[in-house]
């Protein structure tokens, strides 16, 4: 099975891509859609291209996305919401089931422990998937 995992950012939406076999988990693809310094509507149209071509070249089987945090600026909420948003409408569009974890779950999974800091999630990333050098946070959170 092929999991499309979507780490949601309004500048930057990491995404990446395992091969799950059983208990074994091996490295697909993984990067970043950057947008542009443009209006929040040029944005959003960024990531859902930019999820939908995902999606046309590796074709998974289903797909993960990182749930939405309050945060203390309300502001920024919205706006990662409406990037999260952009990313979901490319991922049903597919047909893809969406699975949403929380920062916590994920890093409780990959680390061991809910608290855990971006590099110490990336560190993990990289050994579990036997990666031959370190990803990218956005990236790493999305794998």
């Amino acid at each position: 099975m092929k999991i499309l995992g979507i780490d949601p950012g309004l500048r930057t939406t990491g995404f990446g891509i395992i091969h799950k076999h059983g208990n074994k988990l091996t490295y697909v693809a993984s990067g970043t859609i950057k947008t542009p310094d443009a209006d929040l509507p040029q944005r959003l149209k960024t990531i859902l291209d930019g999820v939908t071509e995902i999606i046309r070249t590796y074709a998974p089987d289903c797909s993960a996305i990182e749930k939405v945090f309050v945060n203390v600026n309300p502001q920024s909420t919205l706006l990662l919401g409406q990037a999260r948003g952009a990313a979901i409408c490319a991922l049903v569009s597919a047909d893809l089931a969406v699975a949403e974890y929380t920062a916590l779950q994920v890093k409780q999974a990959v680390v061991g422990h809910g608290k855990a800091q971006k590099a110490q999630v990336q560190d993990m990333v990289q050994r579990l998937l036997l990666l031959s050098g370190m990803p990218s946070t956005d990236a790493a959170d999305a794998l």
